[in-house]
């Protein structure tokens, strides 16, 4: 074992973990990871939340009475997935504390069927922020057009935000506008902005997987090299994005008020593509004030043979801007895959929630009680 995750905690780079159930709560193995491996985060999505409760029993007793109640199957879901976020918080909360509020993190997803609907996104980040009831949950609400005002005035409340389901540079400078406003908003209402934090999770892999897709389909030896480029240019030029807006005027008036910056995130870090070494998207995407969520593969093998070498980022931006042009020049349009991944990554949430919500209802009947 290397301690290639203490060298990237060094560098400025938060580890959370991409994963959440009862068991690892209960197991102490949450617990260990944060003792060991450095996480000092985690993030859950509708996904996560599926897996975890059709595989095992360590949902039966709260499912059991659940149904004894007749609750919903949604009031299920909500009860079911806001006490382990919660359970998940108190067990961060030593890093939460010493890190002052910005690490120590749980996320929770608002319901994805509602991306595209502003006030409803609002509506369901208010009740989870209030169901979870601890100062280091941070509620996911999808960059979606609709999304990015629901951002806006969720932060301004004084809730803090993980910003979800970013790929484009144009949607994520949105978001950071989005950002900045809710602060403004907050101020406004004498809010204390030192009490507000938010990351902007930016996806990487989907990126390569989708544009390496049409690489493959070109087939020329130059479409060839470009693969496995895409994503990591994509993800730098988002760097330099955020370290443009946060050094700006408006952004230094928020600061003279001790605001947070707002972290980029980098999200979807598996590799998909075995041709790949599996740390791709944690050794190269190394830099100050930014958070790698890793699924606990990841996690391990970057433990294991991880290359931490510094900052992968600086420095990178000029050919970063080449090889989006390159991809672009063999007529795979940046704008169209971005658009798609977006749409992708919506429809694919709301599908696990469909699971959720069927596998979930499966088990209250299961464990309901005979009636009579």
């Amino acid at each position: 074992m290397t301690d290639a995750l203490k060298r990237l905690s060094e560098e400025g780079v938060a580890i959370w973990l991409d994963d959440l159930s009862r068991k690892r709560i209960t197991s102490g193995n949450l617990a260990e990871l944060i003792d060991q491996q450095h996480v000092v985060g985690v993030t859950t999505n509708p996904s996560i939340f599926q897996k975890a409760i059709s595989q095992g029993d360590g949902y039966d007793q709260q499912l059991s009475d659940l149904a004894a109640r007749g609750v919903t199957v949604e009031e299920a879901i909500r009860m079911i997935t806001t006490a382990d976020v919660r359970d998940a918080a108190d067990i961060l909360r030593p890093v939460f504390d010493a890190t002052d509020g910005q690490d120590g993190r749980v996320s929770i997803e608002v319901d994805p069927r509602l991306a595209h609907n502003t006030k409803s996104t609002v509506a369901e980040a208010k009740q989870l922020a209030w169901l979870v009831d601890r100062p280091n949950a941070l509620i996911k609400i999808p960059a979606t057009k609709a999304g990015i005002p629901a951002i806006t005035e969720v932060i301004g409340l004084g809730i803090s935000v993980n910003v979800t389901l970013i790929f484009s540079l144009e949607r994520y400078r949105m978001v950071m506008d989005a950002y900045l406003a809710g602060l403004e908003k907050a101020k406004e209402r004498g809010l204390d902005l030192s009490k507000i934090h938010s990351v902007a999770s930016f996806f990487v892999s989907r990126v390569d997987t989708e544009i390496d897709k049409r690489l493959d389909g070109i087939g020329t030896d130059e479409a060839k090299a470009l693969k496995g480029k895409a994503a990591l240019a994509n993800a730098r030029l988002a760097y330099e994005a955020y370290e443009e807006v946060f050094s700006s005027d408006r952004w230094t008036a928020l600061d003279k008020a001790q605001a947070n910056k707002q972290r980029p995130l980098w999200a979807s870090t598996g590799v998909k593509d075995p041709a790949y070494k599996d740390t791709l998207y944690v050794d190269d995407l190394v830099a100050p004030n930014t958070v790698n969520t890793m699924p606990e593969a990841t996690l391990e093998a970057t433990a294991d043979h991880g290359r931490i070498t510094g900052n992968t980022i600086a420095g990178t931006y000029d050919e970063a801007r080449a090889e989006i042009a390159a991809v672009e020049k063999l007529g795979i349009s940046y704008d169209e895959v971005v658009q798609l991944l977006e749409d992708e990554g919506v429809e694919k949430f709301e599908a696990s929630w469909t699971d959720l919500l069927k596998s979930t209802e499966a088990e209250l009947q299961r464990l309901a009680p005979a009636k009579g």
